[in-house]
């Protein structure tokens, strides 16, 4: 679950934390009012860290998983499962084909909070794993703007500007600009990106009560020499591989470009007995294009032979349209004063894709360790496959924060979601029809001012469009979470931290079970996911910022055996800063962050192991005076070589230690 608007209390520009979210069924409570777990990732520490791409904000937040199968495509996991929501300032709906493509950028994101658990009062159908929340940001009638360039390994250099400020007297319409591109090369063999991106937003005050805000966002994506598929992990002997770290399966001219678009006009209006009522209009396009080149096969140990090409051109183009609609007030009951929300949202989607595959289909490679992606670029005129298919979803919920007591609070609610897609992917039907009611259940008890116990209960639905061996969809899952905690917040709400134990039963989890040819199949598993998750973030002394997270988990299937391997079961995420008081002009920090091994069992009985490893970053900034500043970041500090993920039978090496340096301009 998960959700974030800031009002009233004014947000340090420093802080890890934040004092008030609408994580939880669209009421606007302190995340120690929230009854599930709720990570914040503000831009202080995007900016100090140079967390400028939304993996690299996930990567470094409590209990997820970035699963990095390929450089333009990415899953990401919590407590065992799947996430499946993204939302943007609390408006959204699942992905309804399962991953991102592309790298999305974080320039025009004021927050990004991840609320773990089951989402069944922001979305009524997904996993109980997270919801990633985007907070974008707004115009302000005070003038402002910033602007910074950096240069970074491998040729990567990146500049990015953001402007806000009224644009007429009254300060009645504010407008905001942001707008950034990034360029440069790669330690992996022939990629190198290409990333612009642009937002503008306007915010009107038609009048004291009513505000109309509408925006645009576009993301336009090139890379060159991506990966389709990865790197084969183990020879036919079943030993591991062990290639250089910058060893690609691609060839020279492979090449993708994805185009994300994305537009939303939001009204909001304020009642004079307190109420609040928004609706809120979105429409977004991915378009994506690509040539491609896939390995498959195993090596032989001895003479690196038995690799084959599966060369590809590939058209996609994903639509979205949605429109929600909610209200937030209070009411009077038995003398005391209740909070209510209630609302509801209608969902369109689209895909459309085609795949041209090229001739030379299974044609001999000459071994990774020598092969320098020369490959002759084939016609694309092989055979045609390919998609279209759409998603409907209509939704509603209503939930409602009882005010059992000055020290109990009872938070209430259900959520109705009726799921309808059709059409054709790759010859076989995406026919599928599901209705599910999702109950919730909260309760928060004050044992002091600073500490809360809390418990929750939801159900889970959420239909799937992975596909079994026959090309058939999985029916959808089901299944229940539990989760009981605490939580704190010390210095005025300047630091948060919470303790959790969760448990979710989960019924037909997708899970992956081989390849036929180049596509992935899944089958449907059973599966149980328990743990322990500590939080924290925020001040913990003055000019000591920290964000600290820890899990510790399991996941199994009916039979008690492990499944979802490929999760680590103990996560460490950390980062820290600390402005020094005898020089305040200089702020030094450091990551850490570690997790524990992950393997994966092969259908022809071999096992793909990864051992646990950990990595180092270190900042530093400098002031040179109230305008400028000059800061530097390293990345992997010990140059530890690790996967990027085990998700699949296939994996690339994650970036070697790597550094930057960035200019910065605010005013």
């Amino acid at each position: 679950m998960q959700t974030v608007v800031v009002k009233g209390e004014a947000e340090s520009p420093d802080s890890y934390t934040t004092r008030r979210s609408a994580s939880s069924a669209h009421l606007d409570l302190s995340l120690r009012e929230t009854p599930q777990s709720v990570s914040v990732v503000t831009a202080a520490r995007i900016e100090d860290f140079r967390l400028d791409a939304v993996n690299d904000v996930l990567a470094s937040t409590t209990g997820v998983t970035v699963e990095r199968v390929e450089t333009d495509r990415t899953y990401y996991t919590a407590r065992g499962f799947d996430i499946v929501n993204f939302q943007y300032d609390g408006v959204g709906i699942p992905f309804v084909f399962g991953n991102v493509t592309g790298d999305l950028d974080t320039a025009l994101y004021d927050r990004i909070d991840i609320v773990r658990g089951a989402n069944g009062l922001m979305s009524a159908t997904g996993n109980p794993s997270a919801t990633v929340n985007f907070i974008r940001k707004r115009p302000t009638a005070a003038f402002q703007a910033s602007a910074s360039a950096t240069l970074g390994s491998w040729g990567q250099h990146r500049v990015q500007g953001d402007i806000s400020g009224a644009l007429n007297e009254a300060g009645t319409l504010n407008g905001r600009v942001v707008a950034s591109y990034q360029e440069g090369d790669s330690y992996l063999d022939r990629f190198s990106n290409d990333r612009k991106v642009f937002y503008g937003v306007l915010e009107a005050k038609l009048s004291r009560d009513t505000t109309l805000t509408g925006g645009f966002t576009s993301q336009d994506a090139k890379t060159r020499g991506g990966l389709w598929g990865a790197l084969p992990l183990y020879y036919t002997d079943g030993s591991p591989t062990n290639y250089d770290v910058g060893t690609s399966t691609a060839t020279d001219w492979a090449r993708n470009r994805t185009r994300n678009k994305r537009s939303f006009l939001e009204f909001e209006h304020h009642f004079e007995n307190g109420w609040r009522a928004q609706a809120t209009l979105s429409r977004a396009t991915t378009n994506t294009n690509s040539k491609l080149f896939y390995v498959y096969g195993q090596p032989d140990r001895a003479t690196e032979l038995g690799l084959f090409s599966y060369p590809s051109l590939y058209d996609a183009s994903n639509k979205q349209t949605l429109f929600d609609v909610s209200a937030t007030g209070q009411f009077q009951l038995f003398g005391r004063t209740h909070d209510l929300s209630f609302g509801g949202s209608w969902s369109k989607s689209t895909l459309d894709d085609i795949s041209h595959y090229g001739q030379g289909i299974g044609a001999a490679l000459p071994p990774l360790t020598t092969w320098q992606g020369i490959y002759p670029e084939p016609t694309f005129d092989a055979a045609i496959d390919g998609s279209s298919y759409e998603d409907k979803r209509k939704t509603a919920f209503a939930a409602a924060r009882w005010d059992l007591a000055d020290n109990l609070k009872l938070l209430t609610g259900v959520s109705f979601a009726t799921v309808d897609s059709s059409g054709l992917s790759y010859g076989v039907s995406k026919y599928r029809s599901a209705t599910k009611t999702t109950p919730y259940v909260g309760l928060v008890y004050d044992i002091n001012q600073a500490l809360s116990a809390y418990a929750s209960y939801t159900g889970i639905f959420n239909p799937q469009s992975e596909t079994d061996a026959a090309g058939q969809p999985l029916a959808p899952v089901e299944g229940r979470t539990v989760e009981v905690g605490l939580k704190g917040e010390w210095f005025d709400r300047k630091l948060n931290a919470s303790g959790a134990l969760f448990k979710t039963k989960q019924d037909n989890t997708a899970e992956q079970a081989g390849y036929v040819g180049p596509k992935a199949f899944y089958r449907g598993v059973n599966a149980e996911s328990k743990g322990v998750e500590f939080d924290l973030s925020g001040e913990l002394a003055r000019g000591l910022q920290a964000t600290a997270g820890f899990t510790v988990l399991t996941v199994e299937g009916d039979d008690g055996k492990a499944v979802r391997t490929f999760i680590p079961r103990r996560l460490l995420r950390t980062s820290l800063t600390y402005q020094l008081p005898a020089v305040p002009q200089l702020k030094l920090g450091a990551t850490a962050n570690w997790q524990d091994k992950t393997w994966r069992d092969e259908a022809d009985g071999v096992t793909i192991r990864q051992s646990s490893y950990a990595t180092v970053g270190l900042m530093a900034r400098y002031d040179i005076d109230k305008h400028f500043s000059v800061s530097a970041n390293v990345n992997n500090l010990t140059d530890r070589k690790y996967l990027t993920s085990l998700y699949w039978s296939q994996a690339y090496y994650a970036a070697p230690r790597n550094a930057s340096v960035t200019l910065s301009w605010k005013y």
